[in-house]
């Protein structure tokens, strides 16, 4: 049975179908839009590389100057106004030192340990004379001189 078609619902569903076709056009044109002009978000591994990369840069820009004014002496001359000063030191343990520290025109002798600082002599002020380096380093280049000519004059 074939029932025949009411016009009224034939032309309700055309005037529904032609008010939401533009409808659904526009939308998907909107959607296209905001597609194409909407800018890519950062990704999070990204900003974090670039954060990372950035803490990066400036701690080896202070390091650098860090070291550069170690190495130009700078922190020295600011220092050289100081009211004590250490003229050397030697260790004789794992955490103990010996130290000479020159404060006015006497040197003060010290140990020095963890928590603990003693005083072990007082001098009056000398001229500070370094060990004789080139001796004992010309005694190690004699040494190994010979050391190299007895292994090649035996091979």
């Amino acid at each position: 049975m074939n029932r025949p078609r009411h016009p009224r619902n034939f032309l309700s569903c055309i005037r529904c179908s032609i008010a939401f076709v533009p409808a659904a056009l526009a939308a998907g044109a909107v959607q296209a839009a905001e597609q194409q002009t909407a800018p890519a978000l950062p990704s999070t591994t990204g900003s974090v590389f670039t954060m990372l990369l950035g803490l990066v840069a400036v701690l080896a820009i202070m390091a650098g100057i860090a070291w550069l004014f170690k190495r130009t002496g700078l922190v020295q001359r600011a220092q050289g106004n100081a009211v004590a000063k250490i003229i050397g030191g030697v260790s004789v343990g794992t955490r103990e030192r010996v130290m000479v520290i020159e404060v006015a025109d006497q040197w003060i002798v010290v140990g020095v340990a963890p928590g603990r600082v003693n005083t072990l002599a007082t001098m009056p002020r000398q001229e500070h004379v370094a060990a004789p380096a080139s001796v004992a380093s010309a005694n190690f280049a004699s040494w190994l001189k010979n050391t190299i000519d007895k292994r090649n004059g035996s091979s």
